[in-house]
């Protein structure tokens, strides 16, 4: 082993040669703490590596990427009924195997929560009086499905209407 000055401190592990090897093999901690103390800390020193950049991919690639299905929704959408209808038809026809096939395909949703209850559980909104169910706020208001293509055919179907209920 080559004699080492403080002057000249160790950038890396491999000018130290095979000393640092044969230190550990032989067991004499002594000289591997010494060795392993003149390595240098200074990080300016250490030998550069380029690194790439990690390439952060959404769940939507890395969904693309493996060909998986879109995740289990939490609230149901217009087709959980749907789909839950195919399961259970298909449950009673072919069994639990078509009826798992089915879910890992298309996945219904985990929660089917009670509608117009205002955002409660069903049995709390029943147990409800009627004043008590007035004093709720409103639910958000749908927004309104007018274009002006149909507000013509609208406007005389309301106009209709009401001529109907008030000639009764």
């Amino acid at each position: 082993m080559q004699p080492i000055s403080l002057d000249n401190m160790l950038i890396n592990e491999i000018q130290l040669g095979t000393g640092l090897n044969q230190a550990v093999e032989s067991g004499r901690r002594a000289d591997f703490s010494l060795m392993l103390a003149l390595l240098s800390s200074e990080l300016m020193e250490n030998t550069p590596q380029d690194n790439e950049p990690e390439q952060i991919q959404t769940e939507q690639q890395l969904r693309a990427y493996f060909e998986l299905p879109s995740p289990q929704p939490l609230t149901t959408s217009e087709h959980c009924y749907q789909r839950s209808a195919d399961q259970a038809k298909a449950f009673h026809e072919s069994g639990i195997a078509s009826t798992r096939l089915l879910h890992g395909l298309q996945p219904t949703a985990l929660t089917f929560p009670a509608e117009n209850t205002k955002g409660l559980p069903e049995d709390l909104f029943h147990n409800l009086s009627i004043h008590e169910r007035r004093k709720l706020p409103p639910e958000e208001p749908r927004p309104i499905s007018a274009s002006p293509k149909s507000l013509y055919t609208s406007l005389i179907h309301a106009k209709r209407t009401s001529e109907l209920y008030h000639a009764a």
